[in-house]
């Protein structure tokens, strides 16, 4: 019995490196906020040290689970491994929970201002493309 690969195409690659580069910009994130927060609070007015020290445990988790499944799902690309795709779905839903958060329950939309809804709104569509673009390489068989 003979099986046969379906190579990916060179953009596949160039996609998924970037989905990696980007994903482990948000565990650099998450690290960052994790061990420096007294470093972040003191950059901070006293409105902004409040909507940040108000992030409940429930949202910081959210983000971990978001960037940490983003990473390993990009990893899972590299490796053409269709895992990936549950990865990606995870990962979305805890963002989606963490921005929830951040943008309708807490006030700081209010503190921070309108452009407080830009990254949310960049992570959500880029999780939603990388969720279609690993279904896309599972029917096209370059994920297995």
């Amino acid at each position: 019995m003979t099986t046969t690969t379906v190579k990916p195409p060179t953009w596949f690659w160039v996609v998924s490196v970037i989905a990696l580069l980007w994903n482990l910009m948000g565990v650099f994130n998450y690290l960052s906020q994790a061990f420096n927060k007294q470093l972040i609070l003191e950059g901070l007015d006293e409105a902004q040290r409040e909507v940040f020290e108000g992030i409940p445990a429930w949202a910081t988790a959210a983000f971990a689970i978001a960037v940490f499944a983003g990473a390993l799902a990009s990893i899972g690309l590299l490796l053409r491994k269709k895992w990936a795709r549950p990865l990606f779905i995870l990962s979305l839903i805890a963002a989606v929970a963490q921005f929830g958060h951040w943008l309708f329950i807490s006030s700081a939309v209010e503190v921070f201002g309108p452009s407080t809804y830009a990254m949310p709104v960049i992570v959500i569509l880029i999780g939603i493309y990388l969720i279609f673009f690993s279904k896309q390489g599972i029917q096209k068989g370059w994920l297995k």
